[in-house]
């Protein structure tokens, strides 16, 4: 865990975006920066993991797919109360660039 951060107190511990979009920022690097220093030797250490075994590797495959879970689930949420994410927006906005742009002879 990332030092000084109270993993049962978080949900509660601010509302102020601007201090959840820092902690989770700080939550990605650290998690980075964790990862990147595993040896490669130790990825097939076993260890415990939710009453049973696995490797460092499957660790981090459990991460990255439960990672991509959470992001999917927050791109349905965010799209369900009209939000629209910031790459779809991107793709919008070159889309109408596209046709708005003079065409080429």
């Amino acid at each position: 865990m990332p030092e000084g951060l109270d993993v049962r107190g978080l949900e509660k511990s601010t509302t102020d975006k601007a201090k959840i979009v820092a902690t989770l920022k700080d939550s990605f690097a650290h998690a980075n920066a964790a990862i990147k220093a595993m040896p490669d030797a130790d990825l097939e250490k076993s260890l415990d993991w939710f009453g049973g075994k696995n490797t460092e590797r499957g660790v981090l495959l459990f991460v990255v797919r439960h990672a991509a879970e959470h992001l999917g689930q927050s791109i349905a949420y965010a799209r369900m109360a009209g939000v629209t994410p910031p790459w779809t927006e991107d793709a919008q906005k070159k889309q109408s660039q596209k046709k708005d742009a003079p065409a080429k002879d």
